[in-house]
């Protein structure tokens, strides 16, 4: 299940909303303002964002949103803080839409590529699921 994490404020969350609905994927919607991410599912994204980015302070920096007010707040501090920081402003400091595909993969704002990528791998397991249910039954 692909779940968005972002702000009804947010253009780019609005236009990730949009691309699901046109390319009739099934995702979640999960307001920051109303409910942040749980520590597990925070530490997902960066886990599946630390392997394309490059470690994971990288994952981190790429998941703040320099164009922030808040920005300065996280901006001079040290790596081994800022991903506290983070966690603790997710609708304030956090780079939006953040998309998760599973526990696996993530991005950071618009990756419609990347999305497309998704598309086709959920297409090829559902096809792998209506194999094996006319399989055995």
């Amino acid at each position: 299940m692909i779940q968005i994490f972002g702000t009804n404020k947010s253009f780019d969350t609005k236009g990730a909303q949009r691309f699901f609905k046109e390319r009739r994927i099934a995702f979640q919607f999960v307001d920051l303002k109303e409910k942040e991410m749980s520590e597990g599912e925070f530490d997902s994204v960066v886990t599946a964002l630390s392997r394309t980015e490059g470690g994971r302070a990288a994952a981190i920096e790429a998941m703040i949103d320099q164009k922030s007010k808040d920005y300065a707040s996280i901006a001079y501090l040290d790596d081994s803080e800022k991903e506290e920081k983070l966690f603790e402003n997710q609708a304030k400091l956090l780079k939006q839409p953040i998309c998760r595909n599973g526990k696996t993969d993530a991005t950071v704002g618009m990756s419609e590529k990347v999305w497309e990528s998704w598309k086709k791998e959920n297409l090829k397991i559902l096809i792998f699921l209506i194999f094996i249910c006319n399989y055995f039954f």
